[in-house]
């Protein structure tokens, strides 16, 4: 929907959460996502630049499938951030020193294809699964083989 020569606009994704508190402590303090408005049944996050809103549902544990690809199970659904090769790899050091336990560890997916990317998955408390991605050149974001 976005013409090439305008920049992204910022991306909102509101989700349920078993606890708040929880999730503050993933979002807000492992993954530093700075905190914006909240109330006693969720809580706004900056992820990237990109808005994010942890609803609370006090039953809610998600169940997510799995989808093969390139010969890994990929949780769906899940969300995240398509960062740069810096950022990538800053943030998979950062969660591997705190003994994240990953879906899918820190990897490079499609080697040497059309597509070829860094990727990890993991979950945050209340199971919702993330994708951190990063490509060495963007411009395969979209490429098709």
């Amino acid at each position: 929907m976005t013409s090439k020569n305008q920049p992204l606009r910022p991306f909102h994704l509101a989700f349920p959460v078993h606890d708040l508190d929880a999730a503050r402590t993933f979002y807000g303090g492992l993954l530093g996502c700075e905190e914006g408005r909240s109330d006693t049944h969720w809580i706004d996050f900056s992820l990237y630049g990109h808005q994010i809103v942890t609803h609370l549902d006090s039953g809610k544990r998600t169940k997510n499938m799995i989808n093969p690809v390139d010969g890994e199970n990929v949780p769906v659904p899940h969300f995240g951030v398509v960062l740069t090769m810096d950022e990538w790899a800053k943030l998979a050091e950062k969660l591997e020193t705190q003994n994240m336990q990953f879906v899918i560890k820190p990897t490079i997916r499609f080697k040497g294809e059309t597509g070829e990317q860094a990727t990890m998955f993991f979950q945050d408390p209340s199971g919702n699964a993330l994708e951190f991605k990063a490509f060495g050149d963007d411009s395969q974001l979209f490429a098709k083989d």
